[in-house]
């Protein structure tokens, strides 16, 4: 499709077009990345400073110029059926407003890794509330989930098969994994999508990062823009199942020539399409910041507290045709379901950046971080044993009582801080780049019974785990231009972790402590054909290591494996005016992959076995293409093999005797051979996008033996997306939008669990299955207000 595409814009020749080259008003030297901005229409400039611009045939137009560092440039433009050569010149602001972190950790334009990078403006045109992975979900390769069916709450993503566990997300450079679990959860970050100002997407191994190792991908979240005038902002959108979002956002520009202060206040709730899967989310972002020729000190201080009813159990197999939005949580009570069966999580955060220029060719960063986080889940449990939780039952009337129905709270007490830097060199021919961090964690984990009904006493503390651990980081990354069109890179990571566990609840005198030294080199050649082609090759080794859960779930049997990673990546990508593709294969070989079972543990959390061989290998193609001046096309496809190799499954009979199934070459648990996206822009008049989004997932195996009883269907979704400025001479902008998701009413489930067992009377494997359903047919709409 993409193929034919170009083909359709190698005969198109539009009939307007504004096109110019973009320079340093100081030096005349051409500027790359400067972001063009006409009619809600885009572009931005390549290695020689040009940019252009598909028009319709006649009407002014503003034209924006903006790239950091430099004054915002706007004029006038009249499209009258030619080619308008408009060159610009950009002042510098003479301030140090480029966010160092973003160069230390993000893949260059020229870098030999596979990445994708999202705008604030993409992000925005989506944005009704939805959580960060939903707005991911047309990115290459994106698989995307939700606990309540509506992608707010608890929401998941995997990236080539590999999910939140394995992909390394940083907030401006700080690493904001989970320490013990590995994962991100953006509930407790919620609307966080309407500070970021731009999101990198690296597939693979990618560059060196600081925080979790990246087995999948690596999500690179910025913040620390610069906004140069004092701006307002109030976003307002309601949706299916009783859906808000409130957003207010506000900045006071440059104040004094040096200081900058911009916030955020959010509130998000919804009903859920689950039955009881509330949400209600409140955040807010803070951000002050000293700025000078040379120097640049920004304080960082964002929050995040989430109440959800927990939907995690999914719906039975056999209640998936009658009642998809069964849940089962709460109702151990008698009657009707206990209604605080909920999750409470609170999380703040505190980062403190200095950037500071040596000279023109020298920077460096530093900055200082702690999170603050603590929660709790809450639910009801009936008939429970007073021995589980090391107590003696009560004599009632002479007789002993031994069990009762109980409320208790799993807590979780922590605190995350420490301090990465860069050192970053810039050159004609030579730029590196120095940097690592050191980051400790501490935690509890402890029970409490709030109620019982018979025999304990308010808020009786049955358990408590301390944990902590250590992970210290240096690497430093080099790219060498050999020619003015062949550049190589080498990256080389050191990296430590030691991890001290204090007893689990399911294992109380387990004590798991551990140490672990990992050398992560990387290395990779670019090519530029010419200035619309390039190629690119790399090859990373990576190490990851297990996660607390997987000590917890495999007490009793073998310790849990650090993994190793070895990935090889080529791509070509090609460009001009009217159209964009780029193609790229990879091949992913692993030594002990903990891969998920398809079994969840009692807090929702996958379990997770090492795999002594597999791989993943695929290809991924992207592109676009401007069909005229009113229509693009926009398509992905990722065509993948995800293989456990010698693989030994054991499931249980009824006698608990284990049964072995051998098998030659599995597919990995949820990693889908195909996943594809589409998306068809309109633009019918002036300020009006019309987008017309698909979405394809193959079929997913829940565990690794490639059984279809224990597997997910492949589904096609289809989603409506409108966005038009009013013109208006009030204010700075109105804007209306409008989502239409699950336009054909899809019945789909894109994640799940299974528990399988052996069946001595059929003499075969039987699986129960567990689902997760999306919403059908449902909206979001909203508007915005800008001063």
């Amino acid at each position: 499709m993409l193929l034919v595409l170009l083909s359709i814009a190698g005969a198109l020749h539009a009939q307007s077009l504004v096109t110019g080259t973009v320079t340093s008003k100081a030096s005349g030297q051409p500027l790359e990345g400067v972001t063009i901005s006409v009619n809600q229409t885009g572009a931005v400039t390549d290695s020689r400073g040009h940019y252009s611009i598909h028009l319709p045939k006649k009407g002014n137009y503003p034209l924006t110029a903006s790239y950091i560092g430099f004054k915002t440039f706007t004029t006038t433009i009249t499209a009258n059926n030619t080619t308008q050569l408009t060159d610009i010149a950009l002042e510098t602001t003479a301030l140090f407003v480029k966010p160092v972190e973003i160069s230390s950790l993000r893949a260059g334009k020229n870098s030999p890794f596979v990445n994708t990078t999202l705008t604030a403006a993409d992000i925005k045109k989506q944005n009704l509330g939805q959580d960060l992975p939903i707005l991911l979900d047309q990115q290459p390769g994106v698989v995307t989930n939700s606990d309540a069916g509506t992608g707010i709450g608890y929401t998941g993503m995997r990236v080539r098969g590999s999910d939140i566990t394995r992909i390394n997300v940083t907030v401006n450079g700080i690493p904001v994994n989970d320490a013990e679990s590995q994962g991100t959860f953006f509930v407790n970050m919620p609307d966080f999508a309407s500070s970021v100002s731009s999101v990198q997407l690296q597939r693979g191994v990618g560059t060196s990062t600081n925080g979790a190792a990246a087995f999948g991908a690596t999500l690179n979240l910025s913040t620390n823009e610069f906004n140069e005038k004092a701006y307002g902002e109030i976003s307002n959108s309601y949706g299916s199942f009783n859906s808000w979002k409130h957003t207010v956002k506000a900045g006071s520009g440059l104040i004094n020539d040096h200081f900058t202060i911009d916030a955020r206040l959010s509130k998000i709730s919804s009903d859920g399409y689950i039955d009881r899967a509330t949400s209600d989310l409140r955040s807010f972002y803070t951000s002050a910041a000293y700025v000078s020729a040379k120097t640049a000190i920004r304080l960082n201080v964002f929050s995040g507290k989430e109440k959800t009813y927990q939907a995690w159990n999914g719906v039975p197999q056999a209640l998936l045709e009658t009642d998809r939005t069964y849940n089962s949580a709460g109702t151990d009570k008698p009657g009707t379901p206990y209604d605080n069966e909920t999750d409470n999580y609170q999380q703040d955060h505190y980062q403190l950046f200095l950037n500071q220029e040596i000279n023109s060719h020298l920077n460096f960063n530093v900055a200082f971080h702690l999170t603050r986080g603590r929660g709790y889940y809450e639910q009801y449990k009936a008939q429970q044993a007073f021995s589980e939780y090391g107590l003696t039952g009560p004599v009632i009337n002479g007789k002993q009582v031994d069990t009762t129905d109980l409320v208790r709270q799993l807590w979780l007490d922590n605190y995350f801080y420490g301090s990465v830097f860069s050192v970053n060199r810039t050159g004609n021919k030579f730029n590196w780049s120095l940097g690592g961090g050191w980051n400790r964690y501490t935690g509890d984990h402890y029970g409490k019974i709030i109620w019982a009904q018979t025999g304990i006493g308010k808020d009786h503390e049955y358990y408590k785990y301390p944990a902590a651990k250590n992970d210290f980081n240096v690497y430093w990354k080099g790219e060498y231009k050999l020619t003015s069109a062949l550049s190589i890179f080498a990256d080389m990571q050191y990296r430590n972790i030691i991890y001290n566990m204090d007893g689990f609840e399911a294992a109380p005198t387990y004590m798991a402590h551990v140490n672990y030294n990992f050398f992560n080199p990387k290395a990779g050649i670019s090519y530029n054909i010419n200035p619309t082609n390039r190629v690119f090759a790399s090859v990373a080794i990576a190490h990851k290591e297990p996660n607390r859960v997987d000590f917890e779930n495999n007490f009793g049997a073998a310790t849990p494996k650090p993994e190793v990673l070895r990935d090889v990546e080529a791509g070509y990508s090609w460009n001009n005016n009217i159209a964009a593709i780029q193609a790229n294969v990879y091949y992913m070989n692993y030594k002990n992959q903990l891969v998920q079972t398809g079994m969840l543990n009692d807090v929702g959390a996958y379990i997770r076995t090492n795999i002594p061989k597999s791989y993943r290998m695929g290809i991924e193609v992207n592109g676009n293409v401007k069909l005229g001046s009113l229509m693009s096309v926009a398509a992905n496809a990722a065509l993948s093999q995800n293989k456990v190799l010698d693989y030994h499954a054991i499931t249980y009979d009824a006698g608990y005797t284990p049964h072995t199934q051998v098998f030659n070459k599995t597919d990995i648990s949820f990693s889908p051979s195909f996943v594809g996206g589409l998306t068809l822009t309109v633009k019918p008049v002036k300020n009006l996008n019309i987008d017309v989004l698909g979405k394809y997932v193959s079929r997913q195996y829940m565990d690794n033996t490639s059984n279809v009883a224990g597997s997910l269907d492949a589904y096609f979704v289809n989603n409506l997306r409108i966005n038009y400025v009013v013109p208006q001479p009030l204010f700075r902008e109105l804007g209306l939008q409008f989502m239409l998701n699950n336009i054909f009413n899809v019945k789909y489930e894109p994640n799940g669990s299974t528990y399988s067992s052996y069946d001595q009377a059929s003499n075969r494997v039987v699986y129960d299955n567990y689902y997760y359903p999306m919403a059908g047919i449902n909206f979001f709409a909203g508007v915005t207000i800008g001063f």
